[in-house]
């Protein structure tokens, strides 16, 4: 039997997005440091439900789910809304 994992799907897909949008050509003047970067992530989740699995087969199913064009639409206006948001506020000099 394989071992239990505990992975946030949604967390996996907004991570990958956050990181290909925001070294993207839109976004060359938002601060791309490792900080700003994981606050729009948690900016984002916050706002996203989350959608947990246990096992690396439920995974996979479930990312095949939410690999929709409606679903990355919704993910990507929170992440968007999220960059300017940490854009406007880092939290660094």
């Amino acid at each position: 039997m394989a071992k239990p994992i505990l992975v946030n799907v949604t967390e996996e897909i907004v991570r990958g997005l956050v990181r290909f949008l925001l070294f993207g050509p839109e976004y060359q003047t938002f601060c791309h440091c490792e900080n700003c970067e994981m606050n729009i992530v948690a900016n984002a989740l916050n706002k996203l439900p989350s959608n947990y699995v246990s096992s690396v087969s439920k995974r996979e199913e479930a990312f095949n789910k939410l690999n929709n064009s409606i679903y990355i639409s919704i993910v990507n206006k929170e992440i968007i809304r999220s960059i300017h948001l940490v854009g406007k506020k880092p939290g660094h000099d």
